[in-house]
């Protein structure tokens, strides 16, 4: 089937298709945070009366995850790698997730604005990347560029479409990369080909159009220099992750690991992973610019079967051979396995027939090997790769349509964006999707 071309900035991010074939509603996210609403679908750990760590329920308004993990550190007077957490949220949003926080720190110290901690318990183990079991939304859609009556036309239409596909395009979203300024992959690439003052200098200097103009010259300013102690300086207080970076170098010249090294480890495992996600969504719309289908195997696609919580299965990946063919398509037809596709690293393998065609098409014309992944100077950079679902199944999907705005709710697998399902309906410009938020 053919799928309609997406013609904003997502393309230059690898978004190049659209599920559904509507003009779509245009309009706005996050004209305020309570437009955005996400709630963590958790696997907690079990409680334990002597157990390490202390775990409790976070809700927050307005806060980008690694910030106030850092402001959480200092206001309980422990090291921001003793906090857990199982997944980074949008900041524009309003948010509930769980946290761990090793030891027994005080959390009535913790004031901070829009924050609240509640249900502490004493838990056996601490919280890591990955550990939930999804996400469910509340989201508001402001401003549409179409009268209401045609919004719910467009809506009813592309509901339609995505539940008889089960699902939608599987891509990375715009956060992966930056909505404002869309620089992790960029990083990652030079990281990933050894360029390491380059990937520091890139974090540092890139800026866009999107970008506030006072921050954007700030950047340019700062192309070329070696006074890192001066930009330091230089540098306003949101710009605090380059605050460290240029702290570092002011101290270490030419320390250009250190300067990665001093980041949380979670941005810096992002950086290398964005530059997957970025190839990953490259090959998912070759696939469908192709006529391959999401919601179907073709042969020598590889498969992966869910558990009973719906997580995928990845270590028993299963190859689509003529002989199999009508087996797989029967576990995909009733949602027990997807299709995926490569996101290339160290132990990646990857698909045959006309699907391996197009990874390996992808991966070459990057000039990519496996070893460019193995980082030696940065292990957390490194990656061994893995395989990703091509189509995001999503449950208990509901519209209602007011007289300004629309309200989407529904709740996905981890690691999927809510964002890429609101791109079927809105097919707005990128910056549409951050807001401009009112707080």
């Amino acid at each position: 089937m053919g799928y309609r071309e997406c013609r904003t900035a997502e393309a230059g991010i690898g978004m190049r298709c659209y599920l559904c074939d509507t003009d779509g509603t245009g309009g706005h996210l996050k004209t305020v945070p309570e437009d955005f609403v996400v709630r963590e679908i958790s696997d907690p750990p079990r409680q334990k009366e002597d157990g390490k760590y202390t775990i409790a329920t976070v809700t927050t308004r307005n806060w980008e995850t690694n910030r106030l993990v850092r402001m959480l550190s200092r206001s309980m007077g422990i090291s921001r790698e003793r906090i857990g957490f199982a997944g980074t949220k949008d900041k524009r949003a309003v948010t509930t997730q769980l946290m761990s926080f090793y030891g027994n720190p005080d959390l009535g110290k913790v004031d901070l604005k829009d924050v609240g901690i509640s249900g502490a318990y004493r838990g056996a183990r601490g919280i890591q990347i990955g550990d939930l079991i999804g996400n469910s939304f509340e989201i508001t859609v402001r401003d549409c560029s179409v009268p209401m009556d045609e919004a719910e036309s467009i809506i009813s239409s592309d509901v339609a479409t995505i539940k008889k596909t089960g699902g939608f395009p599987n891509y990375f979203g715009v956060q992966r990369f930056g909505s404002v300024r869309p620089v992790t992959h960029l990083v990652g690439e030079r990281l990933v080909r050894g360029d390491f003052e380059g990937a520091v200098r890139t974090y540092v200097s890139f800026t866009t159009p999107e970008e506030d103009p006072e921050i954007g010259e700030r950047r340019k300013s700062f192309e070329g220099r070696d006074d890192w102690g001066a930009m330091m300086r230089e540098m306003p207080e949101n710009m605090s992750f380059e605050r460290m970076m240029a702290g570092h170098l002011a101290e270490n010249p030419g320390d250009w690991t250190g300067a990665i090294e001093i980041l949380p480890t979670n941005l810096q495992m992002m950086f290398v992973h964005a530059y997957q996600s970025c190839l990953f969504n490259e090959m998912l719309s070759r696939r469908m610019e192709s006529g391959l289908p999401l919601n179907m195997p073709a042969e020598g696609d590889i498969i992966i079967p869910l558990d009973s919580n719906g997580i995928p299965q990845h270590e028993n990946p299963i190859l689509t051979t003529q002989k199999n063919i009508d087996l797989v398509a029967r576990q995909v037809r009733v949602g027990r396995a997807f299709v995926t596709i490569t996101l290339f690293g160290q132990d990646s393998i990857l698909s045959e027939g006309e699907m391996g065609e197009i990874e390996r098409k992808v991966i070459g014309e990057q000039k990519l090997s496996q070893e460019d992944f193995n980082i030696p100077e940065l292990p957390r950079c490194s990656s061994k790769g893995a395989r990703r679902e091509i189509l995001c199944p999503m449950k208990d999907l509901k519209s209602s349509v007011g007289e300004d705005s629309y309200t989407l709710s529904f709740s996905l697998p981890k690691g999927n964006y809510a964002t890429c399902l609101l791109r079927e309906f809105m097919k707005s410009e990128m910056r549409d999707y951050r807001g401009n938020t009112v707080i």
